[in-house]
């Protein structure tokens, strides 16, 4: 068979595969946060956000921080910190051209996560920016999202990969170190130190700039 005959480029050719969503699957769809969603994200300190830009290009960030770093407004608004970075700000930069985001939120030791969709902005509304008044550092903007969509997505991915379970955990030493593997792709001169150099130098980059 040809790849024209085995590409799965329509809707239709997708359902004749997968068939129609159980009615759970969309029955648990909320347009608002609930009770649960607020406390998952209460006690989540891991959460990575999804956004395009304006040609569709997309891009996925990690963003962690204490439990509980994203702060719950009200049922249909959350609020993210901006910390400082390396000013890349692929995703504000995205925001800025197209505001629809996706997050997904991780709670060490649970196996179901919390998927949450909606349009984002960014803010340096001080009143928004004092809801994180609460640690070290303030961050430079918040980005405010208004929730179209938040559901709890099952075990199985995280069952599948073992993600909590400390037996599966590899050396760090299995991987060069974040400056080998950057050094080698950019062939930029710097000196590359040990993994606990490292660790100790984002550490220090945590304490003084949030």
């Amino acid at each position: 068979m040809t790849s024209a005959e085995t590409k799965i480029d329509t809707h239709d050719k997708l359902r004749a595969i997968y068939g129609e969503p159980m009615g759970l699957a969309v029955d648990k769809c909320l347009s608002r946060l609930d009770p649960h969603c607020k406390h998952f994200i209460a006690l989540a300190p891991f959460a990575v956000i999804s956004s395009a830009d304006a040609n569709g290009d997309a891009d996925v960030s990690p963003r962690g921080d204490g439990p509980g770093f994203i702060k719950v407004v009200d049922d249909n608004t959350i609020v993210m910190p901006d910390r400082p970075g390396n000013n890349r700000i692929d995703t504000l930069a995205n925001i800025v051209d197209n505001p629809k985001v996706g997050m997904l939120f991780f709670v060490p030791g649970v196996n179901e996560t919390l998927r949450v969709n909606g349009r984002a902005e960014i803010s340096t509304d001080p009143a928004l920016l004092d809801l994180f008044a609460d640690t070290p550092k303030p961050p430079i903007t918040a980005i405010k999202i208004t929730v179209e969509e938040a559901f709890l997505h099952c075990a199985k991915s995280l069952m599948r990969s073992r993600l909590w379970d400390a037996g599966t955990q590899i050396d760090r030493k299995t991987l060069p170190t974040l400056g080998k593997m950057i050094k080698d792709q950019t062939a930029a001169d710097f000196p590359v130190g040990t993994q606990e150099e490292a660790d100790k130098h984002f550490a220090q980059s945590i304490a003084e700039r949030g």
